[in-house]
């Protein structure tokens, strides 16, 4: 790293302007050493919220990486957010957008955070107006922030310098520039860190008003299990693509052998933090709304037990959030302009995030299998149109003509995406019987562009993303904020089936138990009834390549846009496969359904191997000799 730990005022006073979340933005005012800055319980804590201040902002999709830099969504041409220039293929080795390695353009420094982590560390002990417990307690919380901050490096960028303490400011040069650790002792450190830190997390946080959103154990278990899963998956795990890439040891970064035991210790991981979770009373999600004048239809009780289970802040399912960061552009960024349209305004709805077609058809059918897969889905006539009728009357507006690729499709579908001619639940409209919102999108009507960035350039919409309880108006956009998910329950099942599943010889009934609870709460049958009775592949299921395919499908369903699939590709090795087909929405300019609904190519991405691990900035390579460039860049 260029940047030493020699400057303690600089450290102490970095990241003024973080945003989201009060307590996060606090940092110490007028330290002029460290002694002051741990001179008092009041300025040791918000030393300690510095540390937490480093948190990427994935709330936030101009900040989030795993929004903006995948394949999930598409933007106007207009938008210039750095994270879709990765997604279009821009990534650079001079000056690379989303730096989290130095915390440039778009990025945050999280060698910065894990120094300032460091320092904390050193001196929490010194405070003299604090309780032993309370310091423990607070020394575990920068030790998940260190851990945290490396894993997130180790995502990006794979092998990293591991950097357990800080130097002193009179090190000799040669020691300043750490080297690359191989990627197996970058996951025992992190794994050392989190052990370190749970036995002093508290259970729950007691303190809502001033301490919600600080880390617990139960989220020190799921960030375990999490570590677990990408250690034995195959991109971290036996990956033969990066043999002869060592560091100046001249070790291998990448192990070459493969290792089935990593998959147990996985699989160990998910049972005891779903044991930790089950024991905290969480549990899946379902809506239980606060008013009593209407009775929900199963349709819509299911697609607000989908829904909610994201936008209802602090809810049964929500077992480790991010810290601070609360969702409210991503609401207005999902919510398309003109919903409503006796608000021809619409002040604060913008819906440019828009879902590609690639994640429209990955849905499920109503029978939970693949729509390709389906015997009774009508596949080859999906690109057709049809009228809403009885049967879709509370999926797509009654007479409505829209695409045959929005019938008879899952919960999830419903729950997760906008479309032109679907229905729309909430926004002051809680009668599912009564005059529900849809969106018009064709050219001329409500939701159809008027300008050049706040508009669907595919024609769906992110309405998983969207609190029911906002209001729209001619005025004003009101936002119910929920803070952003790192990991819900029904995560936690689908990586324990996965984890489960690779580490036996076949699937069993341990590994349909947990993809099934999940389901079953999506509206779904289970997995054996679903491919018995509607997959053309109908005993799929039942072998352990079949039962991945099933699983990964699963989890990129279930986990729609958040987050989640952008990391999951990779780990898996799917990402050269996903990410270089193109990106398709519909003919948005077109007034008519036949001409609206006509597939148009927005985009051909390209991504390569190179793509996998993130570049090191070429200004980094220049300061520290002692690390070397990912490979093809």
């Amino acid at each position: 790293m260029k940047r030493l730990l020699n400057n303690i005022i600089a450290l102490a006073m970095a990241l003024t302007t973080v945003g989201c979340g009060s307590w996060l933005d606090i940092v110490p005012d007028n330290v002029a050493t460290l002694d002051n800055a741990f001179a008092l319980r009041t300025t040791a804590e918000r030393y300690l919220f510095t540390c937490y201040s480093y948190l990427p902002n994935d709330a936030s999709f101009a900040s989030a990486t795993t929004l903006a830099a995948g394949d999930e969504f598409w933007l106007p041409n207009t938008r210039s957010e750095n994270a879709w220039q990765i997604a279009k293929g821009f990534q650079r080795v001079i000056n690379p957008y989303m730096n989290h390695w130095q915390g440039l353009n778009g990025g945050m420094d999280l060698y910065e955070g894990i120094r300032c982590c460091n320092i904390f560390l050193e001196n929490i002990h010194k405070v003299p107006d604090m309780q032993e417990y309370e310091k423990l307690r607070w020394a575990a919380e920068a030790k998940f922030l260190k851990a945290f901050y490396h894993f997130y490096l180790v995502r990006l960028y794979g092998p990293i310098c591991v950097i357990r303490e800080n130097l002193p400011v009179d090190a000799p040069v040669e020691k300043s520039h750490p080297h690359r650790n191989t990627i197996d002792q970058c996951f025992e450190y992190i794994n050392e860190l989190i052990d370190e830190a749970m036995p002093y997390l508290p259970e729950i946080i007691e303190n809502e008003a001033t301490e919600a959103g600080r880390f617990t154990k139960i989220g020190a278990y799921c960030f375990k299990a999490l570590v677990a899963i990408n250690a034995a998956s195959p991109f971290y795990n036996g990956n033969t693509d990066y043999a002869g890439m060592t560091n100046i040891l001249g070790e291998e970064m990448f192990n070459q052998e493969y290792d089935p035991q990593k998959w147990v210790d996985a699989a160990e991981a998910c049972r005891i933090a779903i044991e930790a979770a089950h024991e905290q009373k969480y549990e899946l999600y379902h809506f239980r709304p606060n008013f009593f004048q209407y009775e929900l239809s199963d349709e819509i009780q299911t697609q607000m037990d989908i829904r909610n289970s994201l936008c209802d802040p602090w809810n049964s399912e929500t077992i480790w959030v991010l810290p601070g960061r609360m969702v409210g552009g991503l609401q207005q960024g999902g919510t398309p302009r003109g919903l409503d349209p006796q608000f021809s305004s619409q002040t604060g709805t913008q819906g440019y995030i828009a879902p590609t077609m690639k994640i429209a058809e990955m849905f499920y059918s109503k029978n939970g299998v693949p729509i390709e897969e389906d015997v009774t889905y009508d596949y080859a006539n999906r690109w057709g149109t049809s009228k809403g009728d009885e049967a879709h009357k509370y999926y797509i507006k009654k007479d409505y003509e829209t695409s045959n690729l929005h019938f008879n499709r899952e919960p999830r579908f419903y729950a997760n995406i906008g479309f032109d001619g679907g229905l729309w639940y909430g926004q002051g409209k809680l009668d599912d019987d009564g005059d529900l919102l849809y969106i018009e999108a064709k050219k001329g009507q409500a939701c159809a562009p008027i300008n050049l960035s706040t508009y669907s350039v595919t024609g769906y919409w992110a309405k998983k993303y969207v609190n029911y309880e906002n209001i729209i108006s001619s005025s004003a956009y009101t936002i119910k904020k929920y803070p952003w998910s790192i990991m819900r329950l029904s995560d936690l099942y689908l990586l324990y089936a996965e984890a489960l599943n690779e580490s036996k010889d076949a699937p069993d009934d341990d590994v349909y138990y947990w993809i099934d609870q999940v389901r079953a709460r999506a509206g779904l049958p289970s997995v054996k009834d679903a491919w018995e009775n509607y997959s053309n592949n109908p005993q799929k299921y039942k072998s352990k390549e079949g039962m991945r395919e099933i699983i990964h499908r699963e989890r990129l369903i279930e986990l729609c846009f958040e987050g989640v699939r952008f990391y999951d590709l990779r780990r898996w090795k799917k990402a050269m496969t996903e990410f270089n087909k193109p990106i398709i929405g519909w003919d948005i300019d077109q007034e008519d359904a036949p001409s609206y609904y006509r597939q148009k190519v927005l985009y051909n991405p390209s991504f390569s191997q190179r793509d996998y691990l993130w570049p090191i900035s070429e200004a980094e390579l220049l300061v520290n000799k002692n690390i070397k460039q990912n490979p093809g860049w």
